[in-house]
């Protein structure tokens, strides 16, 4: 199976599983379980990792030595969509919450973890 396609899938499932285990626990709280844009900020999360995986697949053999660079450069492009979308909405009320930080952070993480795990793979080769 190509690396983009098995990225994609774990990446799917991961983040799957983790969105459940969020609003499992959400609503075990007895919170608003689809609050906080918290589908959009897995969607978001989830688009954003991939298109940077294919983009460090891609170009991972002609600028192999700029790798971690243009990992940054995704990650940077993460946080300006953040600001632009999310961030106004979180901080419309002039206060940041737990279950908003929460909405957006975990899905990043995992996003994180993975995308890192897939530019170590690429800067082994």
């Amino acid at each position: 199976m190509p690396s983009v396609i098995k990225f994609t899938l774990t990446l799917f499932i991961s983040l799957l599983v983790v969105f459940t285990l969020h609003i499992s626990f959400l609503h075990f709280r007895e919170q608003s379980v689809f609050q906080d844009k918290i589908v959009a900020a897995y969607i978001v999360n989830f688009l954003m990792a991939t298109a940077i995986y294919i983009g460090l697949f891609i170009f991972q053999k002609k600028y192999s030595e700029q790798l971690g660079f243009l990992y940054l450069g995704g990650s940077f492009i993460k946080f300006i969509l953040f600001f632009i979308f999310f961030y106004p909405y979180y901080k419309a009320d002039s206060e940041l919450t737990t279950s908003e930080f929460m909405a957006f952070f975990i899905p990043y993480a995992i996003s994180l973890i993975f995308e890192t795990l897939g530019v170590i793979k690429f800067l082994k080769k």
